[in-house]
C-alpha cells in the first residue's frame, strides 16, 4: 500500500455522524484492525499531560518572562504535573549540569520551541498540538506533526548508521509483536541562532524546563495500542554523555475522535520573527 493510500486510511474512523462516541464507534467497526501482520495505528493522535513544560514532577509556577505576571496575569502560567518519568527525575551527570542550569538562565531566548524550530524526538510527541500517523502495509512509516509542520520517517527494518545529525534525527522501526519499536539516532540542530544574532551548539530540548539530549543519545520508543483509541507510549533515552543510566518517560497517547478531526497549519514561523530578529525588524 502507497502512503497516499495509507494516508486515506488514517482518516478512516472520521466520517460525519453526529456525536464523539459515535464517530469513535464508527471508527473501530469501519477501520481494520490489523494492517498486515501489524495492528492499525493510523489516526490523530495527541498527549493529555503537562511534559511539554516538564517532564519531571513539579508545581504550578508562575510565566518565565520578567514581568509576565503583570502582563498576562495567570495566561502563561505553568500547569503542575506528577510526571512521566519512571523513578522521577532524569539523572544527569554532575558536568551536565552547567549547560542544563544555563538552559533554565533562558528558558524562553533558548528554547527551540519558542524560535519554531524543530522540536526532536520524543518531544514533538507530547507537545501541546495533534500529530497524525501514516501506516501502509510493509511501507516505511509517516509521522506528521502539527507543530511547524514538522514531520519524520519511520524506516522500517534494522537500525543503520545516519549519514548525518539533523533536528529530528533518523528513525528506524520494527514490529515486536504488536508494539511498535522506534529506535533514533543522530539528533544534533548543530549551530543554533539566539536572539540578537548570538550562535552557540544547539541540543535538543526536552521540555520547556531546559531538559535536554545531545547527538550521542539514542532514544527508543514504543508504540503499543490498548485499544482502539489509545496508545501506551514509552521512551527510553540513553546518552551516555550527560546521563549516569538510561531512563524511560510513558504516557498514553489519545485518538482524536471528533468529526473531521486532522492537523491543522501551525507555520509558527511568523510568530517567532520578532525573538529572534526583532533587533533588526523596523516598527
Amino acid at each position: 500500500m502507497s502512503l497516499l493510500a495509507a494516508s486515506a486510511l488514517a482518516f478512516a474512523g472520521c466520517a460525519s455522524v453526529p456525536t464523539t462516541s459515535a464517530v469513535a464507534q464508527n471508527s473501530e467497526a469501519s477501520a481494520p484492525a490489523r494492517i498486515g501482520d501489524a495492528p492499525n495505528i493510523n489516526g490523530v493522535w495527541q498527549v493529555m499531560n503537562e511534559a511539554n513544560w516538564n517532564l519531571e514532577p513539579h508545581s504550578a509556577g508562575p510565566n518565565p518572562l520578567p514581568q509576565g505576571d503583570t502582563l498576562l496575569g495567570a495566561i502563561g502560567a505553568i500547569p503542575p504535573s506528577i510526571g512521566v518519568i519512571e523513578g522521577g527525575e532524569i539523572p544527569y551527570k554532575p558536568e551536565a549540569m552547567e549547560r542544563l542550569n544555563q538552559n533554565r538562565e533562558n528558558l524562553i531566548s533558548w528554547d527551540p520551541e519558542a524560535a519554531c524550530y524543530l522540536p526532536g524526538i520524543p518531544r514533538a510527541t507530547y507537545m501541546p498540538h495533534p500529530f497524525q500517523i501514516i501506516q501502509g502495509d510493509g511501507d516505511d512509516i509517516l509521522i506528521a506533526y502539527e507543530y511547524a509542520s514538522a514531520n519524520r520517517v519511520i524506516h522500517m527494518g534494522e537500525v543503520g548508521i545516519p549519514p548525518i545529525d539533523t533536528w529530528m534525527g533518523t528513525s528506524y522501526g520494527q514490529w515486536d509483536g504488536d508494539t511498535l519499536v522506534v529506535t533514533t539516532l543522530a539528533q544534533g540542530p548543530g549551530l543554533v541562532k539566539l536572539p540578537g544574532g548570538e550562535m552557540i551548539d544547539g541540543v535538543t530540548w526536552l521540555d520547556r524546563n531546559g531538559n535536554y539530549l545531545t547527538n550521542h543519545a539514542t532514544v527508543t520508543e514504543r508504540f503499543t495500542p490498548m485499544g482502539p483509541n489509545h496508545i501506551e507510549y514509552e521512551a527510553t533515552i540513553d546518552d551516555p554523555e550527560i546521563y549516569t543510566r538510561p531512563w524511560t518517560i510513558k504516557m498514553p497517547l489519545y485518538r482524536r475522535v471528533e468529526e473531521n478531526a486532522q492537523l491543522l497549519e501551525f507555520k509558527c514561523v511568523p510568530f517567532s520573527e520578532h525573538l529572534l530578529y526583532g533587533d533588526l525588524i523596523e516598527e
